[in-house]
């Protein structure tokens, strides 16, 4: 893993700094910030890619971002992946605008019985004594978004990151784990009320060290989208999204986002 590459970048840009612009709007404002985010989802599909030419895809979209962000050096093979991709807890989405590429994340399920991932890696000695003693996470990385996309919108940080809160409530973990540059977590802060756990480290092969931050989601997620109704997701859209398919079948190809049935239902 690039942990660098556990905060949201665009080819130009990270786009956590298009999210600290949206982050800042007033508390008045929010209201009409989620109704703007809540017609971007309109237009959004998710897709889990686990094959194919999503996966080339989106391991292209991660080398592009990263190399034009300076945490990586140039590679013959122009894409980004590690030994963490593949792992039985892991699951790799694109975030698709109107049919094209624009964002994708990388979550993973951490829990004592498949006790890794990125975080678990670098952070190992805070996160697996918690483990042993039954602590759960979902660890969220590999943030990446086309430039173009996120100059056009600037709320594709948050409906890209609506993943990793549909993921906190499908596995019901106790924390949402998450590695940032000190300059993103102020957004984290406001937005899912993260607090910082561990002092910064670097990671093998790049230039900029990172921070551990955590939210509690028995404090934090209902907080979150309360203020944030364009975070709700089903229970439905939750087992499209994370559900392993029985031995034969295939994921489903494209989950489209729920927080606008759950409002008309309310």
């Amino acid at each position: 893993m690039t942990i660098c590459g556990d905060m949201m970048v665009s080819r130009v840009v990270p786009l956590s700094n298009a999210a600290e612009g949206a982050a800042s709007v007033a508390s008045a404002e929010e209201s009409s910030f989620s109704r703007s985010v809540s017609a971007l989802l309109e237009h959004i599909e998710y897709r889990r890619c686990e094959s194919g030419e999503d996966i080339e895809a989106i391991y292209r979209l991660r080398y592009d971002a990263y190399l034009a962000s300076g945490m990586i050096t140039g590679s013959s093979t122009r894409i980004v992946e590690d030994e963490f991709d593949d792992l039985a807890n892991s699951y790799r989405f694109g975030i698709f605008i109107d049919g094209e590429l624009a964002s994708t994340i990388r979550v993973h399920h951490v829990h004592p019985q498949m006790p890794v991932s990125p975080s678990v890696q670098v952070f190992g000695d805070e996160l697996r004594p918690r483990l042993a003693a039954g602590e759960t996470f979902i660890d969220p990385s590999r943030f990446a978004a086309d430039s173009e996309f996120s100059r056009a919108f600037k709320a594709l940080p948050y409906v890209t990151l609506r993943l990793a809160v549909a993921a906190c409530s499908y596995f019901d973990v106790d924390y949402c784990l998450t590695a940032i540059k000190e300059e993103h977590t102020g957004f984290y802060r406001r937005i899912f009320g993260s607090e910082q756990t561990m002092p910064s480290r670097t990671y093998p092969g790049l230039v900029c060290p990172v921070y551990l931050f955590q939210s509690k989601c028995s404090e934090n997620m209902a907080k979150t989208i309360e203020r944030f109704p364009f975070f709700k997701s089903t229970p439905f859209e939750q087992r499209m999204l994370f559900a392993r398919p029985p031995k034969g079948e295939l994921a489903p190809l494209t989950i489209l986002p729920t927080a606008k049935y759950m409002k008309r239902a309310a």
